[in-house]
C-alpha cells in the first residue's frame, strides 16, 4: 500500500453476532485490518466478536460500554483507524446486506482517488421494507436541495469509503448525528468542504432471517431533523454551492 492508501475495513456492530463470523471469514480473502466496533451489544455478541479477534489477526474489536447508535460507532471506528495509521476506512454492514463481491470496485475507486468519499449507490430486489424504500427517495431530495447538486445520489446507503482525515476532522470539530442520520450528515458536510464524491451502483438485499435496528418512525424522524439543520447549514453556504457548478 503506499502512503496516501492504507486502508482498513470498519464495520459496526450492534447485536449481529449471527451473521458477522460468515461475513468475516469472506473477508479474508483481502487480508485488510479490520475493526469490528461494537456499539454496546449483548454478552453474547460481544463473546463473537472477542472470538472472531483471536481467530483472525488481521481482525480487531472495540467495544463502546453504552449503545449509541450506528452513527457514534461509526465515528469512533474513523477515529480508532486513523489514529492506527490507516489512510481509509471501507464501511460495511453487520447484517449481511452488502455484496462483497464489489469490495474491490470500491478499494480500486479509492485508490485511484484518495482525497474523494466513495459511496454506494444501492439497487434493491424485492426484500427490502416498502416504508424504508420511499423515505430513501424523500432523503434523496433533501440532499440535492442541501448540496444544490446531484453529486450524492445516494446517501443512505452505508457501503462506502471515507478519507480518514476529512472525516476525523469533521467528527472532531462538529456534534453529528450518533444515529442512523450520520450516514447522511457525514456526506452532505463533506461535500460541503469541497471532498469529491465518487458513486458505485451495488446490489444490496434484506436478509430474511437479517437483523435491522432501523426504527421506521423514530429514525425517519431523527433523519428529517437532520434534514432541516442541514438545510439552515446549506442556506449560509448557498453562494459557493453554486460557484462550484461554474468552476
Amino acid at each position: 500500500m503506499t502512503a496516501l492508501f492504507n486502508p482498513c475495513i470498519l464495520i459496526p456492530v450492534y447485536n449481529h453476532g449471527k451473521p458477522l463470523p460468515g461475513i468475516v471469514e469472506r473477508l479474508a480473502v483481502y487480508q485488510l485490518p479490520c475493526l469490528l466496533v461494537d456499539d454496546g451489544s449483548d454478552a453474547s455478541c460481544a463473546e463473537v466478536i472477542r472470538g472472531l479477534a483471536e481467530q483472525y489477526a488481521w481482525v480487531q474489536g472495540i467495544r463502546l460500554d453504552i449503545n449509541q447508535g450506528k452513527g457514534a460507532a461509526v465515528k469512533a471506528g474513523i477515529l480508532a483507524a486513523q489514529a492506527l495509521g490507516y489512510s481509509h476506512a471501507l464501511q460495511i454492514d453487520a447484517d449481511g446486506q452488502h455484496d462483497l463481491n464489489d469490495l474491490d470496485k470500491f478499494l480500486s475507486a479509492a485508490r485511484q482517488a484518495p482525497a474523494a468519499v466513495v459511496i454506494g449507490r444501492a439497487l434493491f430486489d424485492a426484500s427490502i421494507p416498502k416504508l424504508r424504500y420511499y423515505a430513501r427517495y424523500l432523503t434523496h431530495v433533501w440532499v440535492h436541495i442541501n448540496t444544490l447538486s446531484f453529486a450524492i445520489p445516494d446517501s443512505m446507503c452505508g457501503y462506502r469509503v471515507y478519507p480518514l482525515a476529512s472525516c476525523a476532522k469533521l467528527i472532531q470539530s462538529l456534534a453529528m448525528e450518533n444515529r442512523m442520520g450520520f450516514d447522511t450528515e457525514i456526506l452532505v458536510r463533506l461535500y460541503w468542504q469541497g471532498v469529491a464524491v465518487i458513486s458505485i451502483p451495488t446490489q444490496v438485499r434484506y436478509p430474511l432471517d437479517g437483523l435491522s435496528h432501523f426504527r421506521a418512525w423514530e429514525d425517519n424522524l431523527l433523519i428529517s431533523r437532520t434534514h432541516a439543520r442541514l438545510f439552515f447549514g446549506m442556506l449560509l453556504r448557498w453562494p459557493s454551492l453554486l460557484l462550484r457548478h461554474f468552476q
